[in-house]
C-alpha cells in the first residue's frame, strides 16, 4: 500500500512539508535545551585553590549562599595547581585561581594564562597589592615573623633583623620551612630588596648554623608550641589560631624592627583563568572576595590583614598602617616557582 493510499485526502507534499514543520520545532526544543544547560553549567565554577580548605573554604560557602552560584574546589599546593593549569593549558577546567602568594599566580600570568581583571576591581586594593598587569589581586595579607617559646626565649636576646638569625648564638634555635611557598616568597622578595648574592649567602649561613627543617607553618608552631624547637619563621597567624584553641601556650610573634625584610607582608593572591567558559561568574568570585563581608569573614576566621579600606585587622593585631612592614614588588614573586627554588635547594638549607 502506497503512503498517499494509506492517508487518504492528504498528499504527500503536504505530510513532507508538515515533517518539516515538527523537525523545526524539535530542532529549537532541542536547542533551547542546549541553552538551558549551558545556563545551568554557568552556575557552576571550578576553584584551583592552593589555600588551605580551613582558610577559603568558609569564604566560598557564603559566595554559594550569597550567589547560588555552585563552587566546585580542586585544593592542593599553590605550585602545583599553578603547574597543572599550565599543563592543562586551555583545556583546563579551572575557572578562577586562589594562590597562597603572588608568586604562583605571577607564574600563570607570565605563561599568558590569565584574563585581565576590571578596573572596578583593581581599584579595591592599593597598587602595591595587584599585578603591574592587571591580572591578578592580592585578597588577604600576613607578615613574617619570628615565633618563640616565652618559656625558652628571652625577648632581649631577639634580633632586631632576620639577617641576624645566621650568627653562632642562634645555632640550632630557628625552624624554616624552605619547601613552603611562603618561605620562598619571602627568599624572593629578599632577593629583590638584597640581590641574589647577599640572599644565598644568607641561606648558606642558615644552612650551616644547623638550621631545624619543617613541611610546613603549622608544624613550626607546634613544634615551637611544645619547645621542640625554640624559634621558626612562619606567617603571624599560625600562632593566633593555637592561641585561639589554647591561650596558655608559651609562645609569641616577634615582628623584626620596622623596614627589615624578615616583617615581609606578603599577600594572598586571585585571578580569573583566561580560558574560562564562566568568565562572569569567576568574576563576580573575585569582587566578593574582595567585599568588605568576605573580607570581614577573613580577618576574623583566617586571622589575615584585609586589603580594602573600612576592614579592621583581626583582633590582636595592630592596624596593617602602623605596622611597617615591607612591602616588596609582588610581581617578583612570580620567579618563586624557578629562580628562588633553585636558589634554596643550591644553599644545602634543605636537610
Amino acid at each position: 500500500m502506497t503512503l498517499k493510499a494509506a492517508l487518504p485526502g492528504r498528499s504527500i507534499r503536504s505530510i513532507l512539508s508538515n515533517l518539516s514543520i515538527l523537525l523545526g520545532v524539535a530542532l529549537l526544543a532541542a536547542a533551547c535545551g542546549s541553552s538551558d544547560s549551558a545556563d545551568d553549567a554557568s552556575g557552576t565554577i571550578t576553584v584551583y585553590s592552593g589555600r588551605g580548605e580551613d582558610l577559603i573554604q568558609p569564604v566560598l560557602d557564603a559566595f554559594e549562599e550569597e550567589t547560588g552560584i555552585t563552587i566546585d574546589v580542586r585544593y592542593g599546593n599553590s605550585a602545583d595547581m599553578a603547574l597543572q593549569i599550565d599543563t592543562e593549558g586551555d583545556r583546563s577546567p579551572a575557572d578562577v585561581y586562589i594562590g597562597q602568594s603572588p608568586g604562583a599566580v605571577g607564574f600563570l600570568d607570565q605563561q599568558g594564562l590569565l584574563a585581565e581583571l576590571p578596573a572596578d576591581t583593581l581599584s579595591k586594593v592599593d597598587g602595591a597589592y595587584q599585578a603591574s598587569t592587571g591580572n591578578w589581586v592580592g585578597i588577604t595579607g600576613r607578615v613574617r615573623v619570628l615565633v618563640y617559646n616565652t618559656d625558652l626565649v628571652d625577648p632581649s636576646e631577639l634580633p632586631d633583623s632576620v639577617l641576624d638569625l645566621t650568627k653562632p648564638e642562634f645555632a640550632g634555635r630557628v625552624a624554616v620551612a624552605p619547601s613552603n611557598g611562603s618561605f620562598q616568597d619571602f627568599v624572593t622578595g629578599m632577593r629583590g630588596s638584597l640581590g641574589d648574592d647577599t640572599t644565598a649567602d644568607w641561606l648558606a649561613a642558615m644552612a650551616s648554623n644547623n638550621t631545624p627543617n619543617y613541611p610546613k607553618n603549622g608544624p613550626i608552631v607546634d613544634a615551637v608550641t611544645r619547645g621542640e624547637v625554640e624559634m621558626g619563621l612562619v606567617n603571624h597567624y599560625y600562632l593566633l589560631e593555637f592561641l585561639e584553641e589554647d591561650p596558655s601556650l608559651p609562645a609569641a610573634n616577634h615582628i623584626f624592627a620596622a623596614g627589615d625584610i624578615g616583617s615581609m607582608l606578603i599577600t594572598s593572591a586571585a585571578a580569573v583563568i583566561g580560558s574560562s567558559d564562566n568568565a562572569g561568574e569567576a568574576q563576580q568570585l573575585i569582587d566578593f572576595l574582595l567585599s568588605a563581608d568576605a573580607q570581614t569573614l577573613s580577618a576574623n576566621g583566617e586571622k589575615e590583614y584585609p586589603l580594602i579600606a573600612g576592614v579592621n585587622a583581626p583582633e590582636g593585631l595592630a592596624p596593617l598602617a602602623d605596622l611597617a612592614s615591607v612591602t616588596v614588588d609582588l610581581n617578583e614573586l612570580a620567579d618563586g616557582l624557578t629562580g628562588t627554588q633553585k636558589l634554596i635547594e643550591d644553599s644545602g638549607i634543605i636537610e
